[in-house]
């Protein structure tokens, strides 16, 4: 027996709120029907710290921050089987300031992660959207501190002092990290180890200021059971480089033993006459069944000139020490400590300390802190 059927008028059909169209959208991909065919995840990272920070000569500052450990994060994915081996999928990600419960950026809402995908097992996918472009890809997998907190060696790819960065971004958002309007390939799996992709985006007529760049990049690298090596190049302009490109240029192993997995990376940027070279030595001890030793060292070298300012003296190090302590596949605890030295007219700083550090001192953090994974 069929059932009444309940329609409305358009006329008589009040707007949903937004909040009752998101919920709608959510549960209907959970519905018997279309979890068949897809499925969405809702997921994403809860981390803390509190966090000390001592610079040379100016004091030191105490805080609470987010995303030391990993960065903190609400995420949405989904994926839809075409048949064929054809896949479709998405990739939403928010950054959260968890200290403070505000968007890690004021001006992108998904400022991590937007893409939408077409994917082919045996030919590999196509990715649009905004996305990691491939020389960060390449170096972040070797620092033990996956980019952040006090020991990150994203400490050292600033904008803020005089050299390659900022003389090809000025202040505005730059694409050391990710690229907006991209499209990007990715090798498929299974060719015995090889790996890699290619990624455009265009400038879209815009600025540096406005985070519009055009972007042209790769990155190939070869991964064995307990090796790998890698490399990648990307390569960007907008209204600021108009003595040429700033070049991005990554290369990095790893060497995964019964004790230790030992990482070393290479990275330059480069624009006009001034070159920025960073090194990187890493390595993760696993402490039991828990547990794990983080160390790091990381050196800044700076070269060449800035219009008339000369830049060769300006160099830093900085070495990282950390442990992370398991209390399941979801929950960790974590301590980390960091110290950076500068030279010349250098004034990298460890994030969160007090402001007019001078050139060539010294900056020191600590940070302790619980991530959890949902």
């Amino acid at each position: 027996m069929n059932q009444p059927v309940l329609a409305l008028s358009p006329s008589r059909m009040a707007p949903l709120p937004w909040a009752t169209l998101f919920v709608i959208a959510v549960c209907g991909a959970f519905t018997p029907k279309a979890a068949a065919q897809s499925s969405v995840v809702l997921w994403g990272v809860a981390d803390s710290a509190v966090r000390h920070v001592s610079n040379e000569g100016r004091g030191s500052v105490k805080s609470l921050v987010s995303g030391s450990n990993s960065t903190s994060r609400l995420s949405f994915r989904g994926t839809e089987d075409l048949g064929g081996g054809l896949s479709a999928g998405f990739h939403l990600e928010h950054g959260i300031l968890l200290d403070t419960g505000a968007p890690a950026s004021s001006t992108q809402f998904w400022d991590r992660r937007a893409t939408v995908s077409l994917i082919s097992r045996p030919l590999g996918e196509v990715r649009i959207g905004r996305d990691f472009v491939p020389s960060y890809s390449n170096w972040s997998r070797y620092d033990p501190f996956g980019y952040v907190g006090v020991a990150g060696s994203n400490n050292f790819v600033s904008a803020t002092p005089v050299g390659p960065i900022r003389s090809a971004y000025g202040s505005g958002v730059n694409t050391t990290v990710r690229s907006s309007n991209a499209v990007q390939y990715l090798l498929p799996g299974g060719l015995g180890g090889v790996e890699g992709g290619a990624m455009v985006a265009a400038g879209e007529g815009g600025t540096a200021a406005n985070g519009q760049h055009k972007v042209v990049g790769a990155r190939l690298g070869y991964a064995a059971a307990q090796w790998g090596v890698s490399a990648a190049h990307t390569r960007t302009e907008n209204d600021l480089t108009l003595a040429g490109t700033h070049q991005d240029s990554a290369i990095g192993a790893h060497l995964s033993l019964a004790v230790v997995r030992l990482s070393a990376a290479y990275r330059q940027f480069k624009y006009d006459q001034a070159r920025q070279r960073n090194l990187l030595i890493g390595a993760t001890v696993p402490v039991g069944s828990s547990g794990e030793i983080k160390a790091s060292y990381t050196r800044v070298d700076l070269s060449g000139r800035v219009g008339a300012t000369v830049i060769d003296a300006n160099d830093a190090a900085q070495i990282g020490l950390g442990y992370v302590h398991s209390l399941s596949k979801r929950t960790a605890l974590y301590a980390t400590g960091s110290r950076i030295g500068n030279k010349g007219a250098a004034t990298y700083a460890v994030p969160g300390g007090p402001s007019g550090l001078a050139g060539g001192g010294n900056s020191t953090g600590f940070e302790a802190g619980v991530r959890h994974s949902f």
